[in-house]
C-alpha cells in the first residue's frame, strides 16, 4: 500500500485497509512515509519501485494525481495498481474509500481483471539540453503567465499538420482523454483504444478541433513565436520553458502500466456516474 502524504483523509483509510488485509493473513508491505502517517507495523520498502516488485498488488490511496505519479515510477513493472479514491472525481481510482471492504472481498474471490494502459513519452530539446519524460495522461505545450496566444507548428510522422494559434496544445493518451483534453473540448476515448488525441486549447481558428491519430504516430511540436513564453508539462508537472528553435516529440512509450478493475466495473458506467450522463434508458 502507498498513500498520498498530502491528503489528511488518507491515513485513516490506509489504516483501515491494513486491518482488513492483515485479518486474511496476507503479507502487507508499504513505504516508510505511508507506514508512519497511518501508524502501521508492516514490512517497509525503500522506494516505490522496490515496493512494486515485492508485491502481487499495489494499492494506491489518493486521487488521480497520485495514480499518475505511481504509474510513472513503476513503468514497465508488471504488478497491477488498484486506486482507492480519497476525495473528488477520479477516473483512475477504481474504488471509493467507502466501498473498500466490499472491493477487497471481491479481490480475494478473484473477481477482478487487469488492463494494460499505454504510457506516452515526451522527448524535448530545451536550451540545448535533452529531456525525456513519461506520462500516463498527457503532454501539454501551453502559454506561460502572459495572456497571449502562442503559435505551434505541428507535424505527424514528418507530415506537416498545421500551425496552431492557441493557448496551448494537449497531446493525450487514451487514458488521458477524460482529463485536461476533455476539459478543453476533446473527445472521450476508450482507454484501450490505440490512438492519440491532439486537442488545441482555445484555438484562434474555430475550425481547429481535436484530432485523433494512431498511437503509433510520432508527433513533433515546434514553438513559432519569437517572444512568447511557453511551458512544457507532462501529467500536469512543468518540465521547462520552450523557445523558438526548441522542439518536442511525443510518441508511444515502450513501457505500459497495469490497472486492476473489479469484475463488474465498466468504463461506460464510470462515464455515466462521474460525468452525470443521463438518458431515457438510465
Amino acid at each position: 500500500m502507498i498513500g498520498n502524504p498530502d491528503k489528511a483523509a488518507c491515513a485513516p483509510v490506509v489504516h483501515r485497509a491494513a486491518q482488513l488485509i492483515q485479518t486474511t493473513r496476507r503479507q502487507l508491505y508499504t513505504d516508510a512515509q505511508t507506514a508512519r502517517r497511518a501508524r502501521l507495523q508492516t514490512k517497509i520498502c525503500g522506494t516505490v519501485e522496490e515496493l512494486a516488485r515485492a508485491v502481487d498488488l499495489l494499492m494506491v490511496f489518493g486521487g488521480d494525481g497520485t495514480m499518475l505519479r505511481i504509474a510513472r515510477q513503476t513503468a514497465g513493472i508488471a504488478t497491477p495498481l488498484l486506486g482507492v479514491n480519497i476525495g473528488g472525481l477520479g477516473f483512475l481510482t477504481e474504488v471509493p474509500s467507502a466501498e473498500l471492504e466490499a472491493a477487497l472481498a471481491l479481490i480475494w474471490r478473484g473477481n477482478f481483471k487487469c488492463e494494460q494502459r499505454a504510457l506516452i513519452e515526451a522527448r524535448a530539446r530545451i536550451a540545448g539540453r535533452q529531456l525525456r519524460q513519461l506520462a500516463l495522461n498527457d503532454v501539454v505545450v501551453g502559454r506561460g503567465e502572459v495572456a497571449r496566444l502562442i503559435d505551434l507548428e505541428v507535424e505527424v510522422n514528418q507530415d506537416p499538420l498545421t500551425r496552431y494559434r492557441c493557448d496551448g496544445l494537449i497531446v493525450s493518451s487514451p487514458t488521458g482523454s477524460t482529463a485536461y483534453s476533455l476539459a478543453a473540448g476533446g473527445a472521450v476515448v476508450l482507454p484501450t483504444a490505440e490512438v492519440f488525441a491532439l486537442t488545441p486549447i482555445c484555438p484562434h481558428t474555430l475550425t481547429n478541433r481535436s484530432l485523433i491519430v494512431p498511437l503509433s504516430a510520432k508527433i513533433r511540436i515546434r514553438p513559432a513565436n519569437a517572444h512568447a513564453q511557453m511551458l512544457l508539462s507532462a501529467d500536469g508537472e512543468i518540465l521547462g520553458s520552450l523557445s523558438p528553435g526548441d522542439e518536442v516529440v511525443v510518441q508511444r512509450s515502450r513501457h505500459t502500466t497495469r490497472l486492476m478493475h473489479l469484475a463488474d466495473s465498466s468504463f461506460f458506467a464510470a462515464l455515466r456516474r462521474k460525468l452525470h450522463w443521463r438518458g431515457t434508458n438510465f
